[in-house]
């Protein structure tokens, strides 16, 4: 028998199925209770990494916690450009940190080792990260090394950061974290943790080596450090734990080498970054229209485009810095030329990562532990450009405007 309601009931009752749908598709609301955050960066863990067995604490965080399968990194899937998206809810061409290697009409020239460069806050004034958001909302801030912290962003600083020294062991850098939490008066609310030496391992030694399964035992060990020194202060369950990594890693059998110069007459081209991503400007007073023409045409073991041709679902390509031209390498393979090659003092790395961001061995790392999070839980993955809505609303502080969608990441939360 179907039931026939009269006219006035079947508008009620559209009107209230709209209403219900309307509220079905809003975000959790913030936790009643703020909780301090702590965001853990272990660089370079492969999602994959967690089925050889070697990280107990972590597994044991991720059992009573939260995870995803992996979170997709964004491209390119480097460690500055990702770092700076976890912490910004942007991707690369959005915050202006577009590579680990870069080059600004302004600011000149960016890389890793530049510590001027990567310690002025213009290079990153692009977007507003976490740390200075938290500090304009009244909370305070304490940052054991991320990108971006040695650096006074929009004219602010995390409250407590010291520059980043790659000797300080990983139980040493649990220990100066826990060091500013144990202060007098308010504690810091937003608090972040960096490991690099599974990426260390990784590009040294290649992804499947002892080498980077005895850097993943060091940092599971401090993990697990952790986790004893916030219980025996009461605050391990009172604190919402986020462990991520900014990307994974990728096999590089010596040899796996693209040179660039053997590929097109680089004397037209300046080359601006070499690597997974080699990129290049036209030399200016050149003619490079052949130079380009023939990168743009077929190789092996590498793609070129020009910066407005990139596939869109890369979401890269329209930010100042980027160059001209891109050539990305296959998986597997790096790119160099061979004046480059002659320069170095160290041989090619045995693992990279910086290709595509769908590709598997890219797949990047996340768990989740704590008072807002559901015990238990597992979501399909997520890009992690969603990372930062999450955290901004454990937080409680609106987020700026973001890439990001907190309904991706929803089913984590116990609110």
């Amino acid at each position: 028998m179907n039931l026939v309601l009269p006219s006035r009931w079947r508008a009620v009752t559209a009107f209230l199925l709209v209403l219900l749908a309307g509220c079905a598709q809003q975000p959790p609301s913030a936790p009643a209770t703020r909780h301090p955050v702590l965001l853990i960066s272990i660089d370079a863990f492969r999602a994959d990494y967690r089925d050889r067995k070697i990280t107990p604490n972590l597994e044991a965080m991720a059992a009573d916690g939260a995870q995803a399968p992996y979170m997709l990194p964004s491209f390119p899937s480097l460690t500055f450009p990702n770092h700076y998206t976890l912490v910004t809810g942007l991707v690369p061409d959005h915050h202006g940190i577009v590579n680990n290697t870069m080059r600004d009409p302004v600011l000149g020239e960016f890389d890793l080792s530049n510590h001027a460069a990567t310690s002025d806050g213009r290079w990153w004034s692009d977007a507003e990260p976490i740390w200075v958001t938290a500090q304009k909302h009244g909370l305070r801030t304490a940052t054991m090394f991320w990108p971006g912290t040695e650096a006074q962003i929009h004219g602010v600083r995390p409250d407590h950061w010291i520059p980043y020294d790659g000797a300080i062991t990983p139980r040493q850098r649990v220990d100066k974290l826990l060091s500013w939490i144990d202060e007098p008066g308010p504690r810091p609310m937003f608090d972040t943790l960096y490991f690099e030496g599974v990426d260390h391992a990784g590009h040294d030694h290649g992804p499947d080596s002892p080498e980077v399964n005895a850097a993943m035992r060091e940092v599971d060990d401090a993990l697990g450090y952790l986790v004893a020194e916030l219980r025996r202060r009461g605050l391990y369950d009172q604190t919402d734990i986020v462990v991520v990594s900014d990307h994974g890693m990728a096999s590089v059998p010596k040899g796996n080498t693209v040179f660039a110069d053997d590929e097109t007459d680089l004397d037209d081209l300046d080359p601006v970054s070499y690597g997974v991503m080699a990129t290049f400007n036209p030399r200016p007073g050149h003619d490079a229209t052949h130079a380009i023409a023939r990168l743009l045409g077929p190789h092996d073991h590498m793609t070129c485009y020009r910066r407005e041709d990139l596939p869109k679902r890369l979401d890269y390509g329209t930010h100042r810095r980027v160059p001209a031209i891109l050539c990305l390498a296959d998986t597997g393979w790096a790119i160099i030329s061979h004046a480059a090659m002659d320069r170095r003092t160290t041989p090619m790395s045995l693992g990279e990562h910086g290709y595509d961001n769908l590709d598997p061995t890219m797949r990047a790392l996340f768990v989740a532990h704590g008072p807002d999070f559901v015990r238990g839980a597992t979501i399909a993955p997520f890009p992690n450009v969603d990372v930062y809505p999450l955290l901004m609303h454990l937080l409680g502080v609106p987020p700026q405007p973001n890439d990001g969608h907190l309904d991706d990441v929803k089913g984590l939360l116990a609110h």
